[in-house]
């Protein structure tokens, strides 16, 4: 019987690490693996590292809940996107479609129903996405990171997974990390990490108060594509990358305690990792709160502290760094009791059930 599988999802890293996770899983299954995507989203850059996994780009618009043009003109490239989904789709013949969401799988999910072929949604947050609520209809399965979630979904599609979290990143050598970024022993090492599209309000704070930072730690900073500051490139103990692909393993075995946005995907790899984290949510005047409710969720658990942005200032940024620093095995040691775990094997099981029907 045929195994193939259309996976899709993209313009954020975090809408592309569950299929990344997924792919040498797949294919270890005897599966074969191709990718619909957006022209020049960042699930591009990161599908084209892999081998043999062929990447089909479809037009996609950006689905927004505030007043812009671009509003008027975006709807004709989602219906666009979705004759291309479905020509592909009914040309390529998958058996099943994975969507990790993300505007670009809008068409794809509406373009497998079209074709009568299942498809599987995976909902990171805690509430669903635009994109993905506007998918769901379309889906034979809705997978979800928190049970809360199950309550915003068909109960009939809806099944609870957990996280899902890549292998590779057990595999990261603090030893490597260190060597990478020419860093010591002698001092910890705070990752910086603002989401795979940055973010200036974070960059800029945490530069601000770099001297200060620097006298205690080391700090790694992902800082985003463009957002590389040049005059801060010689920087002892201090090193930044837009985006780090297969370093990152490494880099996250090497930390002491972590600072980042609340995306799911993200702070559930940091927990796999019993990695202490000072989470800044995006604020919900910038989203629609999802951050937020993450953020409070593992505040909530004990496996993190949260600084609201509206509050970030030089002195609540600093207060945040160090406390964090100083109850970091506390931290640890709620980590290390969470019941949290991996999902690939269920979500391995329901797209061999959605295919065997």
């Amino acid at each position: 019987m045929n195994k193939k599988i259309m996976l899709t999802g993209g313009g954020s890293a975090g809408h592309v690490t569950v299929n990344l996770a997924l792919i040498p899983k797949l294919k270890e299954r005897g599966w074969d693996v191709c990718y619909i995507g957006s022209h020049h989203g960042i699930e591009r850059e990161l599908i084209a590292q892999l081998k043999n996994v062929p990447y089909f780009p479809i037009s996609t618009g950006k689905l927004r809940r505030y007043f812009d043009w671009n509003n008027f003109k975006d709807p004709f490239k989602v219906i666009k996107g979705t004759l291309e989904a479905y020509r592909l789709i009914k040309k390529e013949k998958p058996s099943v479609v994975f969507s990790k969401g993300g505007f670009v799988s809008v068409p794809v999910i509406i373009g497998a129903w079209l074709n009568g072929v299942p498809a599987i949604i995976h909902e990171s947050d805690m509430t669903p996405g635009l994109a993905n609520k506007i998918a769901m209809p379309f889906a034979t399965k809705i997978c979800v990171t928190f049970p809360e979630t199950l309550q915003h979904v068909n109960e009939q599609k809806g099944v609870y997974v957990g996280a899902a979290v890549r292998d590779e990143l057990r595999q990261g050598n603090a030893d490597k990390g260190r060597a990478y970024c020419q860093f010591t022993n002698d001092k910890p090492v705070l990752l910086v990490m603002g989401g795979s599209l940055g973010s200036k309000r974070i960059n800029d704070t945490l530069r601000a108060n770099l001297q200060t930072l620097l006298s205690d730690f080391q700090i790694v900073h992902i800082c985003g594509k463009g957002n590389v500051d040049a005059q801060l490139a010689e920087q002892k103990g201090y090193k930044q990358f837009e985006y780090v692909h297969e370093e990152l393993p490494h880099l996250m075995a090497m930390a002491d305690i972590v600072l980042s946005r609340a995306g799911s995907n993200s702070i559930f790899e940091f927990l796999t990792l019993k990695k202490p984290m000072l989470l800044i949510p995006l604020s919900k005047g910038a989203s629609r709160g999802d951050q937020i409710l993450n953020a409070r969720s593992f505040e909530k658990a004990g496996y993190a502290k949260v600084l609201m942005e509206e509050e970030l200032t030089d002195d609540s940024l600093l207060d945040a760094i160090y406390t964090l620093y100083r109850d970091k095995d506390e931290y640890i040691r709620r980590m290390q009791q969470s019941e949290a775990t991996a999902a690939l094997n269920k979500l391995l099981t329901l797209i061999e059930e959605a295919k065997n029907k």
